[in-house]
């Protein structure tokens, strides 16, 4: 006896999809069919967990591309079981559009299978439906959704149509997940515990870093709803230099956290690279990831990537500059707030520098500052022997605050070692000589 498998069940959303793909095929001669094309169901009845606020605003032809897409993210045989029950006999159908993926064995959609499901053969649809893949349309903008390209000298449209990875799970699993790190993204997210009240700098800093976050708060409304858009470019572009140690990474997650944005810092290492136009890859992945999502960019240790450029000699020369040159266009077109981080000033290229709306100075912190870090460095748990002079550590000794925290971290160190809580001068002292062994000095 046969056994009969059961048709799957899809929820309301995807079987759209395949009342598309079933109509469309038993339709395929007939000039009416668009009159009864199905619709897609409004988003109160999907069934995925998650929500993109464009949906509200998105047409009924915008929501069936993005369902079209979609289906093989959330059903992988959807398509191919609903071409294989909607034709009469089998065959190869070229307007059907759709290639086979190398790891993915199943029907893939492209530009031309959106073209077939939602308008057949008529050229007036084809046209209307063809433009959802424009560069203007809100689907490029944001990157939600766009035609890969395809290989050369074929049809357009005959490109997959990809749909961004954040999109996929926000959809899917009702959240964002963080970028893996890799070579296709080469920045990790930076986060901290600290508060404000931890960073110990000069006020004139403090007072350029609180002009940082009005911006973040207020940058939007600015251009948007006070019609500032086109007379000031968007995005927000700042230089923090200094010596190491000073606070440059911390600011830039404090930013970050009091402001709800992910901060990235960027590997330099991993963006820069020997082989020609490889370099401008690696940052068109990035900025093309963080489009559209506010996040805080960190370049540390900038240098490698925008310093000053040379007089050409040869043609990595050329192409050295041409990096510089594309990577200032590409911060200058993005929307967020861009940090350069730099020990010396000077380094960078002047290009960049010009065209940047803040320099912010991390200097070396002075006897009043280093008393407060010494003070604010320290586990509450622990007390100290009475011969411990922590004004006396701050006034004999020049140290940046990351150094004052490796010492802190030695010495607390040592006393666990010792199964003490009492901070002994000597263990402050060996510290102390740690760090200035790292640049050829002693105490």
């Amino acid at each position: 006896m046969e056994t009969i498998i059961p048709p799957p069940v899809y929820s309301p959303e995807f079987e759209f999809v395949v009342q598309c793909i079933q109509h469309r095929l038993s339709h395929l001669n007939e000039t009416n069919h668009l009159a009864s094309l199905p619709k897609p169901p409004p988003f109160q009845k999907w069934n995925l967990p998650g929500r993109l606020p464009v949906l509200k605003r998105m047409s009924s032809d915008e929501i069936s591309l993005l369902l079209i897409a979609l289906a093989p993210h959330v059903f992988p045989d959807l398509y191919d079981r609903a071409i294989e029950n909607g034709l009469n006999k089998p065959g190869d159908f070229p307007q059907l559009g759709g290639v086979r993926g190398k790891n993915y064995r199943g029907f893939i959609p492209t530009g031309e299978t959106a073209l077939f499901l939602l308008a057949g053969s008529n050229s007036d649809r084809r046209l209307e439906i063809s433009k959802l893949f424009d560069e203007d349309h809100i689907f490029a903008r944001q990157q939600i959704l766009w035609l890969e390209e395809p290989p050369l000298g074929e049809p357009l449209m005959s490109g997959k149509i990809i749909v961004a990875r954040e999109y996929i799970e926000l959809l899917t699993r009702g959240k964002v997940f963080p970028p893996r790190f890799g070579m296709n993204f080469p920045a990790q997210k930076v986060e901290t515990a600290l508060t404000w009240n931890d960073l110990v700098l000069p006020s004139q800093t403090l007072d350029s870093i609180k002009e940082l976050e009005i911006w973040i708060k207020h940058g939007n409304t600015l251009l948007d709803k006070w019609d500032m858009n086109g007379k000031i470019k968007p995005g927000y572009r700042v230089l923090f230099h200094g010596p190491p140690g000073t606070g440059k990474t911390l600011t830039a997650s404090l930013l970050g956290k009091y402001t709800g944005k992910e901060v990235y810092k960027i590997d330099l290492s991993m963006v820069v690279s020997k082989f020609i136009g490889e370099t401008e890859k690696n940052l068109a992945n990035l900025f093309d990831k963080a489009e559209n999502k506010n996040w805080i960019l960190f370049f540390d240790e900038a240098d490698a990537l925008f310093g000053k450029r040379t007089s050409v000699r040869d043609a990595h020369d050329k192409y050295a500059n041409q990096e510089v040159s594309f990577l200032l266009q590409r911060t200058e077109g993005y929307a967020g707030l861009v940090i350069l981080a730099t020990n010396f000033k000077s380094n960078i290229d002047d290009a960049f520098t010009r065209r940047f709306q803040s320099h912010i100075f991390f200097p070396s912190p002075k006897y009043n500052e280093r008393i407060r870090l010494w003070q604010k460095a320290f586990p509450k748990k622990v007390n100290f022997d009475n011969n411990v002079d922590l004004s006396g550590f701050a006034r004999q000794f020049e140290l940046t605050g990351a150094q004052i925290m490796n010492v802190v971290q030695y010495a607390c160190l040592q006393t666990l070692h010792n199964k003490s809580v009492t901070i002994t001068k000597d263990d402050l002292l060996q510290g102390i000589n740690k760090e200035f062994n790292k640049e050829g000095k002693t105490i």
